[in-house]
């Protein structure tokens, strides 16, 4: 029986509503729950918000309103905008949800006794768009790289965790298992950062500073850093569900962007370890989302919202062009513009016009039924393109490369349209004695249809629905990988007359 598969995405922040770039990364996760589901494996990804901390008091109290009250409105707006688009998550967690909040404390009594926890003085540089303090080597012009702006100085007693003991063992696990952090590159920045001391990381803050976050179960007059709250929601939220199975924690994927690596990749690590919980299986970092080359963020203003452009332009459409745009771990440009040319090009074109043009040629000639095979040299090369497809796909999704896996699939429907313009259907049907011929052709054309379907359903969900039921099949088709191509149609099956899947969009303004 296969392994199962548990995907994480980061727990979202809630200083502000949801955006492209927690658009993308939950996205990424849909459509790899998807894609195991489709091939019969046990998957599941978990998402949720993180609530706690200086920075959620401070908007909170520019709000006018309670942390507990803007958080549980930002948290709602999370939910509700990933079930208004279709993501399929397992779970939804909050760190304010009373058994996260009873873990964290679980975990920070099991380490303090121990002894890997101590008291102790500071005096740093603290960003608290980051909620977290920063060495000069790591500030660019004196700034925080990530909001461009100076850290303040803050000196204070807190308590520490021992997270200098697990330096030597993180470099340790990341050499003998490069696969930990993936692309790779993130993974020679991480070991550049453990070759340097990386220090005890403060996981505490003064109630007389910051009352927001879950209290010290040693010590009340302090709360709990907010990146050691959060980055524990990923084993809290499978014991909320009861499944804090050992077989599915150790299966683990987090899928994060390169600004988090370091509390992934070093500070979770090492608490991990500390609390002798099993490690993650691999981190997957992507890169920035950028406009005008730019990082798209939240704190810098120039975020694109997914609810928008889901009105816009449909959201197989948004998706189709998150995942073809970005080559995963790479920064990529965010343009309306040439979201807009992919779905005119690619998904209007390409796929909306094969669909239309076989769909409606099978109603003009044959009122929809299908009719029998006879395979010519043309179509054995069609079907060869969609078998290469396919063979491509499954060597590039499980490495991330989600842009290369559906160029392969547009390789082959280039073919399929290639091929109508070459067998000409539409001219042979003009000749009665023909006609067997054109059937035959529009045959070849609905196994193209049904497999453009089943290939692209964990990308294209709402469109592959809609597909297979143009196509008269049932939805459960689109999990039939293997049936092999010119079974789906039995002659006089009916196909549907056409509908325009993606309508071409004018370029904005």
């Amino acid at each position: 029986m296969a392994e199962p598969i548990y995907y994480t995405t980061p727990i979202y922040y809630v200083n502000a509503e949801p955006h492209l770039g927690h658009t993308y990364t939950t996205v990424v996760a849909d459509t790899l729950v998807r894609w195991w589901r489709q091939r019969g494996r046990d998957a599941l990804f978990l998402t949720g918000t993180d609530e706690h901390g200086d920075k959620i008091a401070q908007v909170a109290a520019k709000a006018g309103e309670t942390p507990k009250a803007y958080a549980d409105r930002i948290s709602a707006s999370f939910r509700s905008t990933w079930d208004a688009i279709g993501l399929r998550y397992g779970w939804f967690e909050r760190t304010t949800d009373p058994g996260h909040v009873a873990f964290v404390q679980q975990v920070l009594a099991r380490i303090h006794a121990k002894g890997e926890i101590y008291f102790g003085s500071y005096t740093g540089l603290y960003c608290t768009g980051c909620e977290r303090f920063y060495q000069e080597r790591e500030l660019v012009d004196g700034k925080c790289p990530d909001h461009k702006t100076a850290p303040v100085e803050i000196a204070e007693e807190n308590y520490f965790f021992r997270m200098s003991a697990y330096q030597d063992r993180l470099i340790a696990l990341f050499e003998r298992e490069p696969e930990r952090i993936q692309p790779d590159g993130y993974r020679r920045e991480v070991l550049a950062l453990l070759r340097e001391p990386i220090g005890d990381l403060c996981i505490s803050r003064p109630k007389s500073r910051l009352a927001w976050g879950i209290d010290l179960p040693f010590d009340d007059r302090y709360v709990t850093y907010v990146w050691f709250d959060a980055l524990l929601t990923y084993v809290s939220g499978l014991q909320a569900h009861g499944l804090n199975r050992p077989e599915l924690w150790q299966h683990a994927h987090h899928l994060i962007a390169k600004d988090i690596v370091k509390p992934h990749a070093i500070f979770w690590p090492a608490m991990l370890m500390a609390a002798e919980l099993p490690l993650y299986r691999a981190l997957h970092v992507h890169g920035y989302w950028q406009m005008n080359a730019d990082k798209m963020s939240k704190s810098l203003g120039n975020v694109v919202r997914p609810l928008e452009m889901q009105a816009r332009y449909g959201m197989d459409a948004f998706r189709y062009y998150l995942l073809r745009e970005m080559a995963f771990g790479q920064d990529a440009e965010f343009s309306e513009t040439a979201l807009v040319t992919r779905l005119n090009a690619d998904l209007a074109n390409g796929l909306g016009n094969l669909a239309s043009r076989v769909l409606a040629m099978q109603q003009r000639y044959f009122q929809g039924a299908v009719q029998p095979r006879a395979p010519e040299g043309d179509d054995v090369a069609l079907h060869e393109a969609f078998v290469l497809a396919r063979r491509e796909l499954e060597q590039h999704v499980p490495q991330m490369a989600f842009h290369r896996g559906l160029e392969a699939v547009w390789r082959a429907l280039d073919h399929a349209n290639k091929y109508v313009t070459d067998t000409a259907p539409f001219t042979l049907a003009k000749d009665p004695a023909m006609r067997p011929r054109v059937g035959a052709i529009l045959h070849e054309l609905c196994e193209v249809l049904r497999t453009t379907a089943q290939l692209t359903a964990p990308f294209l969900p709402e469109t592959a629905t809609r597909l297979v039921r143009l196509l008269g099949l049932d939805d459960a088709v689109l999990a039939e990988l293997d049936r092999p191509w010119g079974t789906a149609f039995a002659p006089g099956h009916r196909t549907a007359p056409p509908e325009a899947l993606f309508p071409r969009v004018e370029p904005p303004a």
